[in-house]
């Protein structure tokens, strides 16, 4: 971790706010997701935003997760070296990062390697993992593990196709938004110098 001090005024405002929004319910059902999805040889971490950061640092269990999720073979990690330097750690988690992403996952839902390393956001990790486990059982691709409920599903694109008639007498329609004039007329109405003609 960074050697920082305590941060004071605004920083701590926005730190106390980036804080509240990581959730403890979350972090327990992202543990057991994991567990399920990587096999059950992985150790569970304690509850608390600290272990959850500590179990998930050194990139390992990313890793894991990320190639668990596509056929034997075809892993986008194909190495996963066990090491305790820092900046191999780091490498994992970028590596996570970028598989995440060619996964399917968009790039405003993943995290930023300091925000795990040094637990600047853990809501952005679990954020990202949630998009994971989303998209994962959106693909139904037979890799998913875990319950059905715990992620919710994107939603697909319901392309249309229309012929050239369809589109044709599209044209000659005007639609709702541009108003309709249909009842309106001018009866009852008289013109500007009407009234001084009938006297």
């Amino acid at each position: 971790m960074a050697n920082r001090g305590p941060s004071y005024g605004l920083s701590r405002e926005v730190q106390e706010k980036i804080e509240q929004k990581y959730d403890p319910d979350l972090e327990s059902r992202l543990v057991d997701w994991i567990i399920a999805q990587c096999g059950g040889n992985i150790e569970r971490p304690q509850p608390g935003k600290q272990h959850f950061q500590n179990w998930l640092m050194d990139g390992t269990i990313l890793c894991r997760l990320i190639n668990s999720l596509y056929p034997r073979g075809k892993e986008p990690i194909k190495k996963i070296p066990e090491t305790q330097m820092a900046f191999k750690q780091m490498e994992k988690i970028s590596q996570f990062l970028q598989a995440t992403e060619a996964y399917g996952v968009i790039t405003t839902d993943i995290f930023q390697t300091v925000d795990l390393w040094e637990a600047k956001d853990m809501a952005a990790v679990q954020r990202t993992l949630m998009a994971l486990g989303s998209v994962a059982l959106t693909k139904d691709d037979g890799h998913y593990r875990g319950n059905q409920d715990w992620f919710h599903r994107k939603s697909q694109g319901n392309r249309r196709e229309f012929s050239e008639e369809q589109l044709r007498q599209g044209q000659n329609l005007i639609g709702l938004q541009m108003g309709s004039n249909r009842g309106a007329s001018q009866a009852g109405m008289t013109g500007y110098g009407m009234h001084r003609q009938i006297m």
